[in-house]
């Protein structure tokens, strides 16, 4: 398994990953990453400046991936956005080592790294702690996805 930048090509191949993850935790509704006008071409959405998106390949196939983006046009926090993985790389280390890409890029454009995500993704929750975010009563201020019910924030001071 591999960890490389979203290209155009694999925009299909992301959105899939994203729409089954979610409905496998029953994400398939407004207020969630699911109803993003940018989901079906997430390339165009992260190529731009302070943004990235990163997918795992396996076998020459798009398996899972996430990205950075600002939070809300802030230049100080980030969130970590789109971090699905399907069933079968859970539990591989992939989702680690798909993180500290992640946050190091993050380390490199803004202060706090911000995510939003379901109670009912317990592993992911367990994950995001055991990573040093921290949980949060409620979301940030200019939260677009309402239907989200847990938030968590990182210091994203050097290490």
């Amino acid at each position: 398994m591999i960890i490389r930048e979203l290209e155009e090509k694999d925009n299909a191949a992301i959105e899939r990953v994203i729409r089954e993850c979610l409905i496998e935790f029953g994400g398939n509704r407004e207020g969630l990453a699911w109803a993003d006008d940018s989901l079906s071409h997430l390339s165009d959405y992260y190529n731009r400046d302070g943004r990235a998106y990163w997918v795992i390949e396996q076998d020459g196939e798009v398996v899972g991936g996430c990205g950075i983006a600002p939070f809300a046009g802030s230049e100080e926090v980030c969130e970590l956005q789109k971090m699905y993985l399907f069933p079968a790389v859970r539990g591989t280390g992939m989702a680690a080592k798909l993180l500290d890409t992640a946050i190091a890029f993050a380390r490199l454009h803004y202060k706090q790294c911000y995510l939003e995500t379901l109670q009912n993704m317990h592993a992911a929750n367990r994950f995001y702690a055991k990573h040093g975010f921290e949980s949060l009563a409620a979301p940030l201020a200019g939260s677009e996805h309402f239907a989200c019910d847990a938030w968590y924030i990182k210091g994203l001071e050097s290490v």
